[in-house]
């Protein structure tokens, strides 16, 4: 069974609320009308008793009958019925009075042969336990029948209210929905083509204004993700090109004829040299497939970091003695952490600024110890980074450096990738500043402890 659309169900819940408030209404009219009735009857039977009871009172046995007549005449409506202590009939006003009526005094409600009675019992002298009974009929037939067509007019007013609010539901939900129905059919729009495709907030209300925004900027993510994704399949194409295209010619090169031993044993050695370098860069895409789908978990050990950045510094002293460039390090601090993944992550950025740093230049490590966790800077003299390209250095495959070695066996741009993986994979962030002739990666971490 299909399901109601939104229109449908806020069209039948306005008919429905509508239905029931003015159900509640129409039904607490009708009891108010109903007891403004009650009141008026009663108000009027008791005012006949009294004035029957002043009628009836010391006069002649041969004059009460004749004073019954005249007090009745007056109202048509009204009849009246005399029984004795005992029970039995003395005195009816009129040859039609129903039998069975009720004996306990006060008011009464009854219906005989079609006709509704408002009926009082009262005794006719209250001071005497002998006392003769009078019992008041008001025909009340014209008041029920009154009722009876409020109670009509209140359930025709009910259906019309809930239909009439039920289309005026419909086109004001239909009318305020318009903004859904524009997402909708932009997001039937979007494609791998077309994830630049955005909606107008201006003219849209509130609520549908922030679901736009939220909307757009998931189009955006969308599209950035995705162009990221076409320029990481391009990159992938673009590192393996060269080194399987050497593959390939030095191998057809070195079986156009027969060679010695040596000769093949050069040639495989330079095959081995591709190959590894192609292995290298297949283990790091799967170790960042790994880090994407949350599968790296380090493990968690005490260290300082101290040495661990010592250890590294050593092992870089001889290139960094070569290049003319000093290396410091200041400050210390304990974290649980992952010992080979840290280091890692260290010696890419150790070898990135090793690699930018000009000749007499410097490398500083500081690491700073604070109460929330610690920080670790790794700063370099040299030239800068431009400001927009900074946001980009984390990117795969991504080189800051404008002049891409094709086919280099030396660096892949996966080292800052992979670097960000090991620092989100311990609960930190790593970022990047540029400026006054320094450049500066910054890696934040929680204390662990």
């Amino acid at each position: 069974m299909q399901r109601l659309s939104l229109s449908s169900r806020l069209a039948l819940l306005f008919a429905a609320c509508t239905a029931v408030v003015s159900l509640i209404a129409g039904v607490l009219f009708s009891r108010a009308s109903e007891a403004h009735f009650i009141e008026l009857d009663q108000q009027l039977l008791e005012g006949k008793l009294i004035g029957l009871r002043r009628a009836l009172h010391d006069i002649r046995p041969s004059d009460s009958e004749v004073r019954l007549n005249e007090e009745m005449s007056r109202q048509a409506d009204l009849t009246l019925r005399i029984s004795g202590s005992d029970g039995k009939r003395w005195h009816d006003s009129s040859a039609n009075l129903p039998d069975g009526l009720p004996r306990k005094s006060g008011l009464s409600t009854i219906n005989s042969a079609g006709t509704d009675y408002r009926v009082l019992n009262a005794p006719l002298f209250p001071d005497r336990a002998d006392s003769p009974q009078l019992t008041l009929l008001l025909d009340i037939t014209h008041h029920q029948h009154f009722l009876q067509r409020m109670q009509r007019l209140i359930w025709l007013t009910v259906g019309l209210s809930a239909l009439a609010t039920a289309l005026l539901g419909a086109w004001a939900a239909r009318s305020g929905l318009r903004p859904l129905r524009r997402i909708s059919a932009v997001a039937k729009g979007v494609s791998a083509q077309s994830l630049n495709a955005r909606l107008p907030e201006e003219n849209m209300p509130p609520e549908v204004a922030q679901m736009a925004r939220h909307f757009n900027a998931m189009l955006g993510r969308l599209d950035d993700s995705f162009q990221r994704l076409s320029a990481f399949s391009a990159d992938i194409a673009h590192e393996l090109r060269t080194p399987l295209s050497n593959l390939l010619t030095h191998t057809q090169v070195t079986l156009t004829r027969p060679r010695s031993i040596e000769e093949y044993r050069e040639a495989l050695h330079s095959n081995l040299e591709e190959l590894q370098w192609m292995a290298q860069l297949v283990n790091d895409m799967l170790y960042l497939a790994k880090a994407d789908h949350g599968l790296l978990t380090p493990k968690r050990q005490p260290l300082e970091l101290a040495e661990e950045v010592d250890v590294l510094l050593e092992f870089f002293a001889p290139l960094a003695e070569d290049a003319g460039v000093k290396l410091s390090r200041e400050g210390d601090a304990r974290i649980e952490g992952d010992r080979n993944m840290l280091r890692r992550a260290l010696s890419n950025l150790l070898d990135n600024a090793l690699r930018f740093t000009s000749v007499d230049g410097e490398i500083r490590v500081r690491i700073v110890d604070q109460p929330t966790g610690l920080s670790l800077t790794i700063e370099n003299s040299g030239e800068g980074i431009s400001e927009d390209l900074l946001p980009r250095l984390f990117d795969r495959f991504y080189r800051a450096d404008p002049a891409r070695h094709e086919g280099s066996n030396e660096h892949a741009g996966l080292g800052l990738a992979i670097t960000q993986s090991i620092v989100r994979a311990h609960g930190g962030q790593i970022r990047c500043e540029s400026e006054k002739g320094w450049t500066r990666f910054v890696i934040e971490l929680p204390r662990g402890d």
